[in-house]
């Protein structure tokens, strides 16, 4: 089921206000302004070099922004750093998968947990019951995830020895760890086959159906783009060119030059 973004007011998960980022000379993002709707599905397209990836970071944390600021809910993030950002409820994965290769899958998941951990450093080191009892839990937890995403089978296993789409599902688990309001997907079905890439789509309305959050996505299959998004939002050398939903964004013009080049653009009217 889709968030109903067509009747009365939308409280937003994750609110952007003229965001500019500028690495010396060079502007990266120009006043971009973008909301994500609570319990939404919502993708950020553009040619390479458009400022998507550094956007992205911006919203997590990585980046300050030279101007603007970044809501999540009602708070004011912008500049916090990553990991009071993902404790407050902000998950992402990376376009380069970032697992710990010589840990389980499991224990992969487990890692994910520690922020909502309560357990002292004295507790941790002597072994006693409230530390004994949270491990317990978070290895239940971590199982259930993995039996979420698909592939509970693997938990016993090395990360770096699962199949490509495994590890992408584990990252996914990984990140539901942090039990997010917002989980931000950066080229999720990147090296995926076209069977993989329809499966991930469904997996990604599921997650936002059964979790009950919102998703935002940087995609460069647009397939998968025009498959699985409410909205969708396009970045052309830092600006803002286009904003809506699917069949909006697949006629309008702008869009059409940014991806082909005007001349590309006026040769497929021909």
């Amino acid at each position: 089921m889709s968030a109903d973004l067509g009747t009365g007011p939308v409280s937003n998960a994750l609110t952007a206000d003229n965001i500019s980022v500028v690495f010396g000379g060079l502007v990266a993002v120009n006043d971009v302004s973008f909301t994500i709707p609570d319990q939404s599905i919502v993708s950020l397209i553009g040619p390479n070099g458009a400022g998507k990836t550094t956007f992205f970071n911006v919203l997590t944390g990585l980046y300050t922004p030279t101007s603007g600021d970044v809501r999540f809910g009602d708070r004011d993030i912008t500049g916090q750093p990553p990991h009071k950002i993902a404790s407050w409820g902000m998950a992402r994965t990376f376009q380069n998968i970032r697992l710990f290769g010589l840990m389980t899958a499991e224990e992969n998941v487990m890692v994910a947990m520690h922020s909502h951990m309560r357990a002292g450093i004295f507790s941790t080191v002597f072994g006693l019951p409230k530390q004994r009892r949270e491990e317990k839990e978070a290895r239940e937890v971590a199982v259930d995830l993995l039996d979420f995403v698909g592939i509970n089978h693997t938990r016993g296993e090395y990360a770096r020895n699962l199949s490509y789409g495994d590890q992408r599902r584990l990252e996914v688990a990984r990140a539901l760890a942090l039990k997010p309001r917002v989980l931000l997907l950066d080229e999720p079905t990147a090296g995926m086959n076209p069977q993989e890439s329809a499966r991930f789509v469904e997996f990604v309305h599921r997650v936002r159906t059964e979790k009950k959050l919102a998703v935002l996505l940087i995609e460069h299959d647009m397939s998968v783009v025009m498959r699985v998004s409410e909205r969708i939002t396009v970045l052309d050398r830092g600006e803002k060119i286009a904003e809506g939903g699917p069949a909006d964004i697949k006629s309008n013009q702008r869009v059409i030059e940014a991806y082909l080049g005007k001349s590309g653009a006026e040769a497929s009217e021909v």
